[in-house]
């Protein structure tokens, strides 16, 4: 897909059903249900599912460990780049061959993969839309692992120049906390979780001090899809100001780089990609106690 001549990392379901045996499919699926009290923290892989039902070809990558590394605090911290890439290389993510990933969930998985390969200097692709996408066009539905390659012979993903500069750890945030930065914090999380007034998955309520909220969910349609770059950018405008993005450099959060990666999409769709994430997000910040969080006045 393209917008005024910029190519955009998404694909259409009707595309990815053309191209289907000339591309290479993830899931990125992983099952996080909503909490139900603070502290409620349930994660875990989405290969039961993906083994149930999933696009003709497409292999799982699995986001909780095989492409996580391990980190004290935190689920999902991402790997570096040479580490990426020889994973993908397993997955069947080839030089080659264009790489498609969805997930069966709302797209945050995908957009984190994405996230991350494109860190690494990996071009990949969305499905625009995901899983209820795929289905709305009766398009053909696979199980278990027959007709899966386990891995294409060909050329492992190109050594291109990664982008480190992508991610952001906690001492930057803690610099823009402090004054000492012309950053900004961006929150991906709902209004309500923003604001302290529902349970959180996480060691503390709150928000990072002097953050703005943007929920990625407010950048979708009705059908579940990304909303279009002109409306993304008018959104934005309103939102967080008519430079956000393009000369001011936003730093993403939500809990732990989940959500603000689908925000990252958005922004990049829109043309503003002067972004990067907090990796560990609030999964690290909160459960450092001197770290502060606030919120609404008349939260509980």
């Amino acid at each position: 897909m393209s917008h005024e001549g910029r190519p955009l990392p998404l694909v259409s379901a009707a595309w990815l059903a053309a191209h289907l045996g000339t591309v290479t499919v993830l899931d990125a699926t992983v099952e996080l249900p909503a909490p139900r009290f603070d502290g409620d923290y349930r994660v875990a892989s989405g290969a039961a599912g993906w083994e149930a039902a999933h696009i003709p070809g497409a292999r799982h990558a699995d986001l909780v460990d095989a492409l996580s590394i391990p980190h004290p605090l935190t689920s999902f911290r991402h790997p570096e780049a040479d580490g990426l890439r020889a994973s993908l290389a397993d997955l069947g993510v080839t030089a080659d061959r264009p790489t498609v990933v969805y997930d069966r969930s709302d797209g945050f998985w995908a957009a984190r993969l994405w996230w991350m390969a494109r860190a690494a200097g990996v071009p990949v692709m969305v499905l625009d839309g995901g899983w209820q996408a795929w289905q709305a066009i009766g398009a053909p539905v696979e199980s278990g692992a027959a007709g899966v390659p386990a891995r294409w012979p060909s050329s492992p993903p190109p050594a291109a120049r990664s982008w480190p500069e992508a991610w952001v750890e906690r001492e930057e945030v803690e610099r823009i906390v402090a004054g000492a930065s012309s950053d900004h914090l961006v929150c991906a999380l709902s209004e309500a979780v923003f604001a302290g007034r529902q349970p959180t998955r996480y060691a503390r309520r709150g928000a990072i001090p002097g953050s703005r909220n943007l929920p990625a969910r407010d950048l979708k349609t009705p059908d579940g899809r990304l909303a279009s770059p002109d409306t993304l950018d008018a959104l934005f405008s309103a939102r967080l100001g008519a430079e956000a993005g393009r000369r001011e450099r936003l730093i993403l959060y939500c809990g732990g780089g989940i959500s603000a990666a689908y925000l990252a999409l958005g922004l990049v769709v829109a043309g503003r990609d002067n972004v990067a994430l907090y990796d560990n997000s609030l999964q690290e910040w909160s459960a450092v106690t001197h770290l502060p969080l606030i919120c609404a006045p008349d939260a509980q």
